[in-house]
């Protein structure tokens, strides 16, 4: 169980990158339609007005079923967002409408976030006790697991209590991708905010038949998604800006959304030791380094609107982190250590947790090291079973 932590640091990178190539390959519209012989554009089916997911046999069509309502509680939202913002903007604001919507949904996760911060913190100032423990019982893998999951339950800490809230953000970025990508580039949306029969935006009338460009994009979309006259949110930036290096598209907002998860991932580590030589560390130190420019790869694929919600949804977990852990290790930064970042003490910092008293029901940690002890004795002493029949066999 001590391990568990470990195996998922080190794959983390490795399912970070199987989780976006799922979600380009089962969410990703089709907005690039292939040019037909005549050089018309041939609308690919995302283009087809959108509607709620229907289950079938396709393990596909089943994932995008039960993520639907997930999509239309997002989707609605946003769309209210949208309709809110034409009090300021005729025309409305798209980008205020997702970052309003981020704020909402980071608001709603802040007390798993929290838990999520404690636990980690919780893990960096227990390390000493535990290598000291496994310094103790070098050599005995059992009793040095045994002892470290004891230390764990006096403490009350739960080893994988982080993983869960990692799994939720993974969870509703899928969703969230489809509502900015396939949401507003599509013309005919407003199936998804009927409920149970109620049109929720009556008021809201989309086009009849999509219209294209050359390049088979819809230019009627039924929601504005466009900004500053010419800058569609559901679509990768480089689509509008043409900025390419070596055929890759490249986004400001993906450099921006990496500088700001660099971050974020470096205040979560705690201050650096350069007395320390735990491998397990330096892997971490190297993930939050490697994990937020992947990022940048992401810049020419993803859409636009999507690093809105990330860049946002990221100055919030930093907002959070500094009230909590304070600076981490994020400095020195290049030789840099700025005054108001030495000795500072977080807001709501956390604490060692106390050894909690001993359940007198439950056996202690002596007595389950002594039955594991017995265990490893039995099974050494265990011998073949040789039969009576396999002695005679050998006989003449």
């Amino acid at each position: 169980m001590t391990r568990l932590p470990k195996q998922l640091t080190r794959l983390a990178p490795i399912l970070f990158l199987i989780v976006i190539a799922l979600v380009v390959v089962a969410c990703v519209p089709g907005i690039g339609g292939t040019p037909a012989a005549s050089g018309v554009p041939t609308p690919s089916p995302s283009q087809a007005p959108l509607e709620p997911a229907v289950p079938s046999g396709n393990p596909i069509s089943l994932l995008a079923w039960l993520f639907t309502p997930i999509f239309q509680v997002l989707f609605i939202t946003l769309v209210f967002f949208d309709r809110l913002t034409r009090f300021i903007w005729p025309e409305g604001n798209i980008v205020i409408a997702i970052i309003l919507l981020t704020v909402v949904m980071r608001v709603l996760v802040i007390p798993l976030y929290r838990k999520q911060l404690t636990s980690t913190r919780q893990m960096q100032l227990i390390q000493p006790e535990v290598k000291e423990l496994q310094r103790k019982y070098k050599g005995d893998r059992v009793k040095q697991n045994a002892a470290v999951q004891e230390y764990y339950r006096q403490r009350g800490i739960n080893p994988a209590g982080g993983c869960l809230p990692i799994l939720l953000q993974f969870g509703l970025l899928i969703p969230m991708y489809s509502v900015i990508s396939q949401g507003l580039t599509n013309y005919d949306p407003s199936a998804m905010w009927h409920v149970f029969g109620i049109n929720l935006f009556p008021s809201i009338g989309c086009p009849s038949s999509p219209a294209f460009d050359a390049a088979g994009h819809v230019v009627n979309a039924c929601l504005n998604p466009v900004l500053a006259g010419q800058f569609p949110w559901g679509l990768p930036e480089p689509y509008t800006t043409d900025l390419y290096i070596a055929g890759f598209g490249i986004g400001m907002l993906a450099i921006v959304s990496s500088l700001l998860q660099l971050v974020a991932s470096r205040m979560t580590l705690a201050p650096a030791d350069p007395k320390s030589d735990d491998p397990n560390m330096k892997v971490q130190r190297q993930m939050a380094y490697f994990l937020p420019l992947i990022s940048i790869v992401y810049g020419g694929i993803l859409p636009a609107g999507l690093f809105i919600y990330w860049i946002t949804a990221t100055l919030i977990q930093i907002i959070q982190q500094y009230l909590i852990l304070g600076w981490g290790s994020m400095f020195p930064l290049f030789g840099w250590y700025p005054g108001f970042a030495r000795n500072h003490t977080p807001r709501f910092p956390v604490k060692m947790p106390e050894i909690k008293p001993a359940d007198p029901s439950q056996p202690s940690a002596a007595e389950r090291a002594k039955s594991v002890d017995r265990d490893i004795s039995a099974q050494s002493t265990i011998r073949p079973n040789r039969t009576r029949s396999g002695r005679r066999g050998r006989r003449r």
